[in-house]
């Protein structure tokens, strides 16, 4: 659970660094060379595995963003880019993985995000429907009549969406019931609802208790693909702190396609958050399979359009938020020699 700070105390650490930033470097310069840190990207705290979780171990990011004067502060947070979005609005929150469709969601409510990277599809077993195991359905046809969790304008309501039209089934047959991933695994647990379309270490923790999947990211042909989501006033006032930990990120990543299993019970090989057995085998085999995420591309649009199209059309948003709206362009804020240091594709 993440500890709050009082409200006057947020208000002078979110403001603390701006100040001395513009003290030491004026508008829109870069501190030199060996600066002390004043500047403080808030990280999602990436917990016991993957890329995030080995550059927090190794002070890999610290290492790349102090000559710029920069350093991280992660951030707990709950499962679920969709539940976070008050940490963004509070400041409380710079930078976190997520997906189109809670970005898409945020934007919608006016949460001052963007997109700077994308990620090609991979993993996609790792998100879908689950329904318990006495229920008797077997498919996403049996779900006509029945009650599914979703996070509201996230990935669990895409994903059932999605799967409805696929089957034909018209949305209003379905109950979606609006819980974030730690209320609807409740929820689930305890029979409140009949299926639960969720996703990542959620999704992999109710099937291992027994749930049944039903259909997955893959078998529906979701477009919602993984990307890298800053708070647009982080991007504004430093871009070359957000291209820098891009380009750590994605090191870091390539790293973990090559040798997945370094990746894996990054702080902790016992314990709740440790995985074993065939949960460990699962989550090398998804590690070698990760791609590398990379600038934004006019093929990112048509996916994109996918997920703000089944949203609109089933009144989830009323704006249809465009490539425009959500891509931050980054690549025009950069030097050659930064631009040169980033995988565009």
């Amino acid at each position: 659970m993440s500890r709050r700070l009082p409200a006057f105390s947020r208000i002078a650490l979110a403001i603390a660094p701006v100040v001395a930033l513009v003290a030491a470097c004026g508008s829109g310069s870069t501190p030199e060379q060996g600066a002390q840190a004043s500047f403080v990207l808030k990280v999602t705290d990436p917990g016991n595995t993957g890329p995030l979780a080995v550059g927090k171990r190794d002070g890999t990011f610290d290492t790349a963003l102090a000559p710029l004067g920069a350093k991280i502060q992660w951030v707990s947070t709950t499962p679920g880019f969709s539940s976070n979005l008050k940490l963004f609005n509070t400041k409380e929150l710079d930078v976190s993985g997520a997906a189109f469709s809670p970005v898409v969601g945020a934007l919608s409510k006016d949460v001052g995000v963007k997109i700077v990277a994308v990620a090609d599809p991979a993993g996609q077993d790792q998100s879908g429907i689950v329904v318990g195991p006495e229920s008797g359905v077997t498919s996403v046809a049996g779900l006509v009549g029945k009650r599914i969790a979703v996070n509201p304008a996230g990935k669990g309501e895409y994903i059932t969406l999605k799967a409805l039209a696929q089957a034909g089934i018209p949305a209003d047959k379905v109950t979606r019931v609006p819980l974030q991933q730690k209320d609807a695994a409740s929820a689930f647990a305890t029979g409140k609802v009949d299926a639960w379309a969720s996703f990542l270490v959620p999704y992999q923790e109710a099937k291992a208790a027994g749930a049944r999947e039903i259909a997955t990211e893959k078998s529906i042909g979701s477009n919602d693909n993984t990307v890298v989501v800053f708070r647009t006033e982080v991007l504004e006032q430093r871009p070359d702190v957000a291209a820098k930990y891009l380009e750590v990120l994605q090191g870091l990543t390539a790293e973990q396609k090559a040798a997945p299993a370094d990746f894996e019970n990054v702080f902790e090989k016992t314990g709740p958050r440790a995985l074993t057995g065939d949960r460990l085998a699962d989550a090398v085999r998804v590690g070698g399979e990760v791609t590398v995420p990379r600038l934004p591309a006019d093929s990112d649009a048509a996916d994109l359009a996918d997920v703000v199209n089944t949203f609109a059309d089933n009144g989830v948003i009323t704006r249809r938020i465009t490539a425009a709206d959500i891509f931050y362009d980054l690549r025009s804020k950069l030097s050659p020699e930064q631009l040169a240091a980033l995988k565009e594709n």
